[in-house]
This record gives C-alpha cells, sequence and structure tokens, in this order.
C-alpha cells in the first residue's frame, strides 16, 4: 500500500507446560520461555510500532515474593526497548550473583521476567494517545491472587459509550472512556463474581480461607466470564489474558474479524496474532497450528495444565478480515502468500481491457515492496495467455514451417522489471507544506533504460489505494520521468469504499478516493438530491437511535459502475501536467472471494458491515462528512 495507514495491533501468549528446571535442562536455559515470546513478537512487529508490552507470570510463589510482573515502553522501536530493558534488570542481576547466574530456581525468585506465563503486545494507535498508559498489557492488581488480571488484545469496539454507561450501572466509576478500560472493568467485574460465588459456596462447605484459595483457582470458568463480559460487546477482538493463578486464555470474537491461531504441546501452548510468527519461531509446519474460531475462548488451566477450547457466546457468521490478508499480515503464511497470488491473478483480465497496443508492448512492475507477491501472480496470468497467444501463432505457420520464425514467436514472454525502489532511509520531516511534497517525490528512485518511450505501457500494481495521496504527490510523477505511453496502476484489492471501525484506522470517509470519486460523479450528473436525501435518512436514524440498522452511505455508489468511479478517481489523482495517458483500475469486487474464499470480511469495499456498530460508523461518518466535522465516526456519543 503506498498510502500510510495505521492498523491493528498484535498480541501473543506463551504458556509453559513444564517447570522452569525442564527447560534448563532440555534447552540449557531457564528463560527458553522469554527468548521465544520475543522472537514471537519481533516477528509481528508489522502490527505495531506505536507502543509495545509484556507481562510475565509465575506460578506458585510463596507469599511475599512477587508473582507477576509489567514493563511498557512507547519509545522509538518500543518491543525492542522492551526486550533490551529486560536483558540489563538480567544482567545486574547475573553480575551481583555470578555463582547462581544461570540457576533457573534463583532466576524465578530474583528476576522479575522468569515466570511460566509470557504476554506480549504491540500496538497501533488508531485512537486516543500514544501515551505509556495506553500501552498494553493493562493490569489490575489484587492480595487475591484470583482476581488479578493482566489483559492485550487486538481489537476495537464500536459501541464503548453504551459499555461505559452499563459500568455505570454497576456502580463502578471508571477512570476512562475508552475501549481498553471498559474492556478491562468489565472482565474484572464477572472475575469477582465468579470468586465471590465461589468463596460463599466453599465457606459454606466449611473449608479455610487457604483451602479456599486454591479451590478457587481450579474452578474458576473463564468460559462464563468470557461470555458474561462479551455479551454487550460490538466489534472484532482477540483478547488475551493471564489471571493471576495461572490461568491463561485468548478470546476472539464471534465474526472472526481479527485473527488468531494456537498450538500446543507437552512442553508449551502459544498462541498469537499470525500464524507465521508462531511457524517460524517455534519451527513448525503451518498445518501443525489451529486458526481460533470466531466466538471461541483457547484457554490453559494454571493449576491443571489442561488446554481447551470452547465457544463462549453466540457463533456469527466468519467474517474475518480480507484487508488483513491483502495487505497487512506477513505475506510468508503460504495460504495468504497463495491469496496475494490469486489477487494478482484475477485482476489481469481488467488489465487486459486497458491494454491498447496489446501484451507484448507492456512492461509489467509493482510498487510498494508488499505488492510483489500480487505481481508475480499478476505476471503468472499474463504468461498464460502470452502462451496462448504463441500457440494461436504457431498454428497459423504454414509448413513448412520457418525455423527463425519460429523461434522469434517462442521468444515472446510478457515483460517483467523492478523498476521502482523506495528509498527507506528518506525522512519526510521537514514542516514547509512545498518542501515536504518536493522531499516526498524523491522517497522512490526509478530504474531508467527499460521503458521505450512513448511506445510501452507501464503496468504497475498496488496492494491497494486507499487516499491516494502518494500516488499523486510522488509515485505518479516519479512513474511519468519514465516516458512511457500510458501508465496504468493496478489496485489488486477493490475500491475501498467504506471507513473501518474493527482496528485500521480509516475511519474518516471523506479522506477515501473512492468516496471523493463518487460525490463528484453525484455533483456532475445532476444527482446532488442523493446526497442530501442520505444525510436527511441518517438524521432520521439518529433521532430514532437506529443509526445500526444499515448503511445508508450505500445509496452514493449505487447510480455508477465500478469502471465510471474508477475513472473518476483516475482524474482526481492525475497530477497536473502529466506527460503521458494515464489510467487507475481496481480488481472488481467479484473476485475478492475468489481470491481469498475462506475470508469474507468485505466491508471496506461492499459495506456490509459484520455487525451493527458498523453500520452506526459508516452512517456517523457520512454525518462527520456532510456537517463538516473532522473527527473519527466511532469517536464517543454516537447514538
Amino acid at each position: 500500500m503506498s498510502d500510510s495507514i495505521k492498523h491493528e495491533c498484535g498480541v501473543g501468549i506463551i504458556r509453559l507446560r513444564k517447570p522452569l528446571e525442564y527447560f534448563q535442562e532440555t534447552y540449557d536455559t531457564g528463560l527458553w520461555g522469554l527468548n521465544k515470546l520475543y522472537l514471537l513478537m519481533e516477528k509481528m512487529r508489522n502490527r505495531g510500532q506505536d507502543g509495545a508490552g509484556m507481562a510475565c507470570l509465575k506460578m506458585n510463589m510463596k507469599p511475599g515474593l512477587p508473582f507477576h510482573s509489567r514493563i511498557r515502553s512507547v519509545k522509538p522501536s518500543p518491543w525492542t526497548d522492551v526486550y533490551h530493558t529486560v536483558m540489563t534488570q538480567l544482567q545486574d542481576i547475573r553480575s551481583q550473583y555470578p555463582q547462581e547466574k544461570y540457576d533457573s530456581r534463583f532466576l524465578k525468585k530474583h528476576f522479575p521476567y522468569a515466570g511460566e506465563v509470557y504476554m506480549g503486545h504491540l500496538r497501533y494507535g488508531t485512537h486516543g494517545s500514544n501515551k505509556l498508559n495506553a500501552c498494553h498489557p493493562v493490569v489490575r492488581t489484587s492480595n487475591y491472587i484470583n482476581r488479578n488480571l493482566a489483559l492485550a488484545g487486538n481489537f476495537n469496539l464500536t459501541n464503548v459509550d453504551q459499555l461505559f454507561q452499563k459500568l455505570v450501572e454497576l456502580g463502578q466509576h471508571p477512570r476512562h472512556l475508552t475501549d481498553t478500560e471498559t474492556m478491562l472493568e468489565r472482565i474484572c467485574h464477572f472475575l469477582d463474581n465468579e470468586n465471590d460465588q465461589l468463596e460463599s459456596k466453599f465457606r459454606n462447605d466449611g473449608f479455610s480461607n487457604n483451602e479456599i484459595v486454591q479451590l478457587i483457582s481450579n474452578e474458576l470458568d473463564i468460559t462464563a466470564i468470557m461470555s458474561r463480559s462479551a455479551k454487550l460487546w460490538d466489534g472484532g477482538y482477540v483478547i488475551g489474558g493471564v489471571i493471576g493463578n495461572g490461568d491463561a486464555f485468548v478470546a476472539r470474537d464471534p465474526s472472526g474479524i481479527r485473527p488468531c491461531y494456537y498450538y500446543q504441546n507437552e512442553e508449551f501452548a502459544v498462541a498469537a496474532s499470525e500464524r507465521a510468527a508462531i511457524s517460524t519461531v517455534f519451527d513448525l509446519n503451518p498445518e501443525e497450528i489451529f486458526e481460533l474460531a470466531p466466538g471461541h475462548v483457547w484457554l490453559i488451566k494454571g493449576a491443571t495444565n489442561e488446554v481447551s477450547v470452547t465457544a463462549f457466546t453466540p457463533i456469527q457468521e466468519k467474517k474475518s478480515c480480507s484487508f488483513e490478508r491483502i495487505y497487512f499480515s506477513r505475506g510468508s503464511d503460504p495460504e495468504i502468500y497463495q491469496e496475494r497470488k490469486a489477487l494478482g491473478h484475477w485482476v489481469f483480465d481488467k488489465v487486459l481491457e486497458h491494454l491498447e497496443h496489446g501484451l507484448e508492448q507492456a512492461v509489467f512492475s509493482f510498487i510498494p515492496n508488499t505488492a510483489e507477491t500480487s505481481f508475480l501472480g499478476m505476471l503468472e496470468a499474463a504468461e498464460t495467455h502470452m502462451n496462448q497467444l504463441k500457440a494461436q501463432k504457431i498454428l497459423q505457420l504454414k509448413a513448412p514451417i520457418d525455423p527463425d520464425q519460429l523461434e522469434e514467436i517462442l521468444a515472446l514472454r510478457p515483460r517483467s522489471e523492478k523498476l521502482v525502489h523506495k528509498d527507506v532511509k528518506m525522512r519526510t520531516f521537514i514542516a514547509d507544506d512545498s518542501s515536504r511534497d518536493d522531499l516526498v517525490s524523491h522517497v522512490y528512485d526509478v530504474t531508467r533504460g527499460y521503458i521505450e518511450p512513448e511506445k510501452d505501457t507501464l503496468v504497475c500494481i498496488d496492494d491497494s489505494i486507499v487516499r491516494g495521496t502518494t500516488l499523486k504527490k510522488s509515485i505518479l510523477n516519479i512513474l511519468s520521468k519514465l516516458e512511457p505511453y500510458k501508465i496504468l496502476i493496478v489496485s489488486s484489492a477493490p475500491q475501498i469504499r467504506y471507513p473501518d471501525c474493527y482496528g485500521i484506522d480509516m475511519s474518516k470517509i471523506h479522506k477515501l478516493i473512492a468516496f471523493q470519486a463518487a460525490i463528484s460523479l453525484l455533483e456532475e450528473t445532476g444527482q446532488t438530491h442523493i446526497i442530501e436525501e442520505v444525510y436527511q435518512e441518517i438524521k432520521a436514524m439518529e433521532a430514532n437511535r437506529t443509526m445500526y440498522y444499515k448503511n445508508v452511505v450505500k445509496a452514493i455508489y449505487a447510480p455508477f459502475t465500478e469502471d465510471e468511479v474508477a475513472a473518476k478517481i483516475t482524474e482526481i489523482l492525475s497530477p497536473e501536467h502529466i506527460p503521458c495517458k494515464l489510467e487507475i483500475i481496481f480488481q472488481p469486487l467479484e473476485n475478492l472471494s475468489k481470491a481469498i474464499p475462506d475470508h469474507l470480511g468485505d466491508w471496506y469495499f461492499s459495506g456490509d458491515y459484520p455487525t451493527p456498530g458498523g453500520n452506526r460508523v459508516v452512517n456517523q461518518a457520512f454525518l462527520n462528512y456532510y456537517e463538516g466535522k473532522n473527527a473519527r465516526a466511532y469517536q464517543f456519543g454516537m447514538v
């Protein structure tokens, strides 16, 4: 994606199922779990650069000794900073006690991050501050071990205002109006209820206080706690939690919007936001790693080490995010790799429609580097088409066949080059707007000499086009210096028409280039009454508190075909005085399910949101646009 979009977060949990002494003997370190967590989160660092954090739990610690620790950072490269700080503490302890530095029992007692349960988090802030208190894990501490909770997640809830009010009705006084705090306090409320009910039961049975603590630890029903907590949640989420007794869990939203994978064996259990990270760090085949089903909680009991996967909420139609597959996740996952290649394959027919001089006069390339996989798929489709053309030409040859003529036909193949390179060392820190635009125009370098001036069509594929700002201000001007006959920009994703509210920072509809194009078309065709009608219908829904009922904004696009909107996008994004022809084309929406058949969450493109809160957000986004409010659509106070 040439546009810079902040998105999602990453969470990982490692639960050791053997004592630290086992890992010392088997892997020559009692800190095996800590080291694996570092690598696991490092392999998911694409999921968060605004902040990072880690929690560690030590099981079966004697009273008077710390049993849980947490560290967070918002410094540059925050996860690296977290691990560096932890390792510095370790070196200090080892320098003070050199004779004990590798003893796992000693480390568990004296080193805060030698434990059996680890949870890491990487943060991209979709809204709110990037201060330390916004980082996960968030914690609720208590002297009662079964009431301690550390929580981290990849989520965004659309109805925080409603959840906040419910907490107030329960008698609580939340300190902040955020989805993180409301989620933490709601889970803690039902965790306390569970503790209270079990304590009353065992006390009536005549058990002592110490016996009651252990019995509660054994019988805490995490599935029931999550079921009660999630009853009113609307949004996409993967929530990881660690309770003071050693219970560790991960819960996924009922539509499976946000991703989660897990694996376990006799030594350890692990869950994370990306399958590729688990596969790489633990040297596993991807088929060994399971996707956590929507609406299920993955749980490892502290008392028994037992692992279970159980439904905790009514399951909805699976709508896992396709946009994540297109761009955000690591492409080393074999399924994601194949899906991205398929996107390039399926868009090729659209490319052919726009090659005026045919395939032989086209040069294929890609920008940015993350589009390389879809480029390979597009190139394979071009090769297949070229082979068909060659076969036709060979069949048309008259006997006896001229060897030179046959060799000329067989030599035909699609032309492809890596023509655009991003200078990753460039920083656009100049404050003056005109100077910044000039600097941005030099972020990318081009390779000259491979385009036949004024004859070749340059076909350049991108993952997706959201706002188009970088295209207009930088990439198109750079590509035009190669002097092609035409530049054909290809988006492997369909047109992004609607905002997201489940974790990707695209909540302002007026910034989406497809929306701008549709509004322009309505104005040019004398259909501005549709804009007013949409506004009035949403205002009526706002008054009746029914904004969740349907996505009214679909009416903005209804009068136009995908090609008509694409043509207007081309017009809007064309730089002034560009010396060649330009066309921007998009993956047809109907192809998306062909390329990504198992992840059908396409609300960015279709407007079909998986939860009622999504409809509320898109309608609010339109109100903000119409009323001139430059605000996120999922900010609090929505109805």
